[in-house]
């Protein structure tokens, strides 16, 4: 039946609209290597990463994804998360070391998504966190297992989305890393109260005093012990979605490897 669907309406790319594929290869080549980002309320909390800024062809795949209704985005930018997963360093969680300022990322010039690297797409080793560590990290590729947290979203929000658009995301990003012999657990371990306000407009300090205890654990979600967590959102703005689910995971006895985004504003 996909196959009927796709001769009678074919699919369109979400950001240039070329025939074929709901994201073409052309658009796909947004997501970069994942660069380090730094906002106030990680800084010294926990790494967090970004394949683009937010901006361009990654916010009109965003913006499909999340707000359009394009849920068929979904594997093209799960692929995109799993191929930065695969490389990202995860041997350190907490501190960042010599962080460099708001948006700017490591080995890049100042512009995120520049040349030298953190994490990259294909052409790395096929070992999680087996590159750029910084010098005395140890590796993430220990277990060849993960454990991906999604961001968790407003129920109102999900049920106009057609369920939690992120763990959808973290759904597909793990189907991809189990291909690869790499045991993945997604954990919805995090819930947003109804209560919560959209945080679209909303500044550093109103975002963490929305979230302040409305940003729960999940028993039902509970992630494995041992095993590298990494926390997916899909956009890092001020900061304080990324440490508050850090935070809320860490009360639970648990320790973030990293944060990794599609998206960093800014």
């Amino acid at each position: 039946m996909k196959r009927l669907l796709d001769l009678l309406i074919p699919s369109r790319c979400a950001a240039c609209g070329a025939r074929g594929a709901p994201c073409c290869a052309k658009c796909e080549g947004v997501w970069g290597a994942a660069r380090e980002v730094v906002r106030g309320p990680t800084a010294g909390l926990v790494r967090v990463f970004a394949l683009a800024r937010y901006r361009g062809v990654g916010r009109k795949l965003l913006i499909a994804y999340k707000e359009r209704g394009r849920r068929d985005l979904a594997p093209s930018l799960g692929r995109a998360l799993a191929e930065a997963l695969v490389v990202l360093p995860l041997g350190a969680g907490g501190a960042t070391g010599g962080a460099l300022p708001a948006g700017v990322s490591a080995g890049s010039g100042g512009a995120l998504g520049g040349p030298g690297a953190s994490a990259g797409r294909g052409g790395g080793p096929a070992g999680l966190g087996a590159v750029m560590a910084r010098p005395g990290e140890r590796s993430g590729d220990l277990t060849r297992a993960i454990c991906l947290v999604p961001a968790p979203s407003r129920p109102s929000a999900a049920r106009v989305r057609g369920g939690p658009h992120v763990e959808r995301l973290a759904n597909a990003a793990a189907s991809v890393l189990a291909a690869r012999g790499i045991a993945v657990t997604v954990a919805p371990a995090l819930e947003l109260a109804g209560a919560a306000r959209d945080a679209v407009g909303l500044g550093r300090e109103q975002r963490i005093t929305n979230l302040a205890g409305r940003l729960t654990f999940r028993e039902a979600g509970r992630p494995p012990p041992g095993v590298p967590i990494v926390v997916l959102d899909d956009v890092v703005t001020t900061g304080a979605t990324a440490a508050a689910c850090t935070r809320v995971l860490t009360a639970e006895g648990f320790t973030i490897a990293a944060v990794l985004t599609l998206l960093a504003a800014g």
